[in-house]
């Protein structure tokens, strides 16, 4: 690299079953972007002739992919509980950090914060949370608490919204009585960071669902009941899990809601 200059970059980009690569070259003189079909020798008039009739790729596109790509290439998901939160850094703070930067910052909810941490009664020793993320940076989350869990008065959210423990969500959230059972457990504060780019969330939120039901099987979860919205139906189908309502449509805090409970028993592939 000259004094003043840039140093060289050149990225190759080679579309499979084209016969067509991408190849972007700067320095300090010369920044070009050129397209060089697979041409057999040719004599240099007919050559030039068909390089005008191959249409070039749109060059933005390709390497938007290529780079979403590498980008998701890094995402973690990781499920934290009170025995492994010490071996993730900063990431359990952050992710109570993002919390609040949701509700209560985005969505104007009233809850306890310390510190530009949102926490509540059930962050304790008995809940995991899963959070995806990316060199650091929280992405998505979502909290799961076994409805066998008591912590003084308290026990899981839908549950005590039914005792009428909790003045937001109204007593008749369920059809029936709140489940008590070790392999049902409960999903609460599902997130998905403001910073999320529009063309990522919906794949963010797939990647958290798909790990959400990946750590309940591992803890022998069957089932996870939860607050959706209440257009569930439709994004529970894409990502190919079965869910059915078990509460009528309710409003709580501004969203249309409907109490689900999700199957959790079959794996949900990747995608792709």
């Amino acid at each position: 690299m000259k004094d003043g200059g840039f140093s060289d970059l050149r990225i190759c980009v080679c579309q499979k079953g084209t016969g067509m690569t991408v190849d972007l070259i700067k320095n300090q003189h010369d920044c070009r972007v050129s397209v060089f079909p697979a041409l057999e020798q040719v004599e240099p008039d007919t050559k030039t002739r068909i390089q005008r009739n191959v249409r070039k790729p749109d060059i933005a596109s390709i390497l938007s992919e290529e780079t979403s790509k590498i980008s998701e290439a890094e995402i973690r998901v990781s499920t934290l509980s009170v025995h492994n939160i010490h071996e993730h850094g900063n990431l359990f703070t952050n992710y109570l950090k993002a919390r609040r930067d949701v509700f209560i910052v985005q969505k104007g909810w009233s809850l306890p914060e310390v510190d530009g941490m949102e926490f509540d009664q059930y962050d304790t020793p008995l809940a995991r949370w899963v959070i995806l993320h990316e060199y650091g940076e929280v992405l998505a989350g979502i909290r799961l608490t076994p409805t066998t869990a008591r912590c003084a008065q308290y026990t899981y959210m839908i549950r005590d919204a039914q005792l009428g423990l909790l003045k937001d969500i109204p007593r008749d959230i369920l059809y029936m009585e709140a489940p008590v059972k070790d392999e049902i457990w409960e999903a609460t504060r599902l997130f998905v960071s403001a910073r999320v780019s529009a063309s990522r969330r919906s794949r963010i939120q797939t990647l958290l669902m798909v790990g959400m039901a990946a750590s309940a099987r591992e803890l022998g979860i069957s089932h996870i009941i939860g607050i959706v919205p209440s257009v569930f139906h439709r994004w529970m189908k894409r990502i190919g899990m079965s869910a059915e309502a078990i509460g009528p449509l309710l409003e709580i805090e501004g969203d249309r809601t409907q109490a689900a409970m999700m199957d959790v028993r079959q794996p949900i592939a990747r995608p792709a």
